[in-house]
């Protein structure tokens, strides 16, 4: 019964650990080593839980892939949004907007990676990587202050989709330059994008 306990913890107690074991070692393997370093197998081994523990969570491979992508998704959505949740200033607020998104992204590499990357390799993520893009866009639009709705759709998708290409582009070693000039850069296409009028038409 999920209400019995054993040395002071419940089975869903345990279950919610266990599963907390099998993301974290997802996470590790996926975002350090690649879509191909992850198999039940070696997620289980990374773990140190059996396939049978493994199975009590996730349907398959696929699914804990799927599983962690979206709770660091999850993790960035939060982060962007108590970054700007009590800033009216647009420059502060495009600054800790982006210094919360790098601080998850490159603070933790392994979730940069997971969020940005692992999605142009791994077959589990492409389409849920394209479902999570209008998310992150709808975040973004919210916060610019011109055009009518469609004009700030149209720059909030232009915005993500460049910003998503510097990140890829440091994460993956093309793009080298500091971790300073990174935000600086990142911060400036943020307020440049908030002071385009696309006008309504």
């Amino acid at each position: 019964m999920p209400g019995r306990t054993w040395a002071g913890t419940t089975l869903d107690d345990r279950k919610a650990q266990r599963r907390a074991q099998l993301l974290a070692a997802g996470l590790d393997l996926l975002g350090a080593r690649g879509s191909a370093a992850v198999s039940v197998r070696a997620v289980c081994r990374s773990a140190k839980l059996t396939e049978r523990y493994f199975y009590e969570s996730f349907a398959d491979r696929e699914s804990l892939v799927a599983a962690v992508y979206e709770d660091v998704g999850d993790q960035a959505r939060r982060a962007l949004a108590d970054a700007v949740s009590d800033e009216s200033d647009p420059g502060r607020r495009a600054e800790r907007a982006v210094t919360a998104f790098v601080e998850l992204m490159l603070d933790d590499p392994r979730k940069g990676r997971v969020l940005l990357l692992a999605p142009l390799t791994d077959p589990a993520l492409t389409s849920r990587g394209l479902h999570l893009l209008p998310v992150f866009t709808g975040l973004v639009g919210e916060q610019l202050s011109r055009g009518d709705e469609t004009g700030r759709q149209l720059v909030a998708i232009g915005l993500v989709g460049a910003l998503s290409n510097v990140f890829i582009a440091y994460l993956d070693g093309t793009l080298k330059v500091s971790r300073e000039r990174l935000v600086e850069h990142c911060v400036k296409l943020v307020l440049g994008a908030d002071a385009f009028d696309p006008g309504a038409h």
